[in-house]
């Protein structure tokens, strides 16, 4: 038996004291979390396993009968050649530490991953929710470091304990403002990072930038694309995005990039708005700065990148990358028709550019598929592969346009760090 593993019958003990549908609750509400909602094997994982041991069968719980009933691996796959159930509970036993590690989870019901073991164990907390601070703890605690602070050895009475809370919240109130006009001035004039530079056209000026993501449910039809003010055409062309994990009517990779990209508004308070692609209008676009996220599934961003060196097209059943300059570079190119099991690599286009149509400033992260997306959206959040893109760039490429195409390998649907392949400026 591995190490940390337990009997049926220890395990059946275990659960005796506790009530099965407070484990399921307590499933549900790791499940919500964004430690594990944000990811695709994360809770898949925990769930089998959570179920398996309240439905007895916590002795099937074995690698290779994780990896054929979770991740749909054949029955004679190599488990040494491919560690997916490994590495998937030891990233579940970490994120399981680190959710009650939390004190806001006091109390809670605990689910654990021992080491060596793929059969979670159940226990009630040791740690009792903390209560929420009252008034009289409060003053008790006033009365309690009064003599500390007053000569009078006599407990104060109210009048003057009161004086004193509102003299030393006074004296809070002059430190937090303090505190917060000093922050303000560093902010003001600390050096401006490459992430404020990169980001300073949209952050710039007063009005509200829109944030314009895809749509995996519209179907797109590349080659239809004309006019900027009219309608998206639809097109019997299957996307990539119709096989992939979706978030409602939208990619999750989009939403990610979204919400990691949005620090570069949220530090320079930069109001902006989030439009998905079909309710997107020419006007609204034409207000301020935008943000195109996704490739194929927005029309936005496959009009946008129609007149730049780079684009995106959809040919012979195949969805790729063209370079204008160079008609003939295919390379950068996944088939409609892949598994998305097989999708190792993917393709994606960054840029930042005056768009001339809206008279707008306008950034780009676009893959052909979402891991390719989601790797775009880390050079722009990024500084460690943002400043690995600029220092392809000339030394006043803040005053210009640019364009690049970066590659992704894929693992397990997990997008690997983007490798820059090609770079335009103008």
């Amino acid at each position: 038996m591995p190490q940390g593993a337990k009997s049926d019958l220890e395990i059946g003990e275990q659960l005796a004291g506790l009530d099965p549908e407070a484990i399921r609750e307590q499933l549900e509400r790791l499940l919500a979390h964004p430690l594990f909602a944000n990811s695709k094997r994360y809770p898949v994982f925990l769930a089998y396993a959570v179920e398996q041991t309240l439905k007895g069968g916590a002795s099937d719980l074995k690698e290779r009968s994780i990896g054929v009933e979770v991740f749909g691996r054949s029955p004679s796959y190599d488990a040494n050649a491919d560690p997916v159930v490994r590495i998937t509970a030891g990233e579940v036993r970490k994120r399981l530490v680190q959710y009650y590690y939390d004190p806001a989870h006091n109390g809670e019901l605990i689910v654990e991953l021992p080491s060596g073991s793929y059969v979670p164990q159940f226990r009630a907390s040791e740690r009792p929710a903390a209560p929420e601070p009252s008034l009289p703890t409060i003053e008790a605690e006033t009365a309690a470091i009064s003599p500390a602070i007053t000569p009078n050895p006599q407990p104060p009475a109210p009048r003057r304990r009161w004086l004193m809370l509102a003299f030393l919240f006074g004296m809070v109130l002059v430190l937090a403002f303090a505190l917060g006009w000093k922050l303000r001035d560093f902010q003001e004039f600390r050096p401006p990072t490459s992430i404020d530079r990169f980001w300073a056209p949209i952050t710039a000026g007063s009005t509200t930038a829109t944030y314009c993501l895809g749509e995996p449910a519209k179907n797109i039809d590349v080659g239809s694309i004309n006019s900027l003010d009219g309608p998206a055409a639809t097109a019997e062309t299957q996307p990539l995005y119709f096989r992939l994990h979706l978030s409602g009517h939208l990619a999750l990779a989009d939403v990610i990039t979204l919400t990691r990209t949005a620090a570069a508004l949220e530090t320079q308070h930069k109001a902006f708005r989030v439009l998905p692609a079909s309710e997107a209008r020419f006007a609204q676009l034409r207000e301020g700065p935008i943000v195109l996220i996704g490739g194929f599934d927005n029309i936005w961003t496959l009009r946008v990148t129609q007149k730049l060196r780079f684009g995106f097209e959809s040919k012979d059943g195949v969805a790729l990358i063209v370079d204008r300059k160079s008609p003939h570079q295919t390379s950068w190119a996944t088939a409609w028709d892949l598994p998305y099991q097989k999708l190792s690599r993917d393709y994606a286009i960054v840029a930042r550019i005056r768009d001339n149509t809206t008279g707008q400033p306008v950034i780009v992260a676009a893959g052909i598929s979402e891991e390719g997306t989601e790797a775009a959206g880390e050079i722009l959040y990024n500084p460690v592969y943002l400043d690995s893109l600029l220092a392809k760039l000339p030394p006043n490429w803040e005053q210009l346009n640019m364009e690049a195409v970066i590659e992704t390998q894929v693992i397990e649907g997990h997008p690997g760090p983007p490798n820059i392949l090609a770079v335009e400026t103008w």
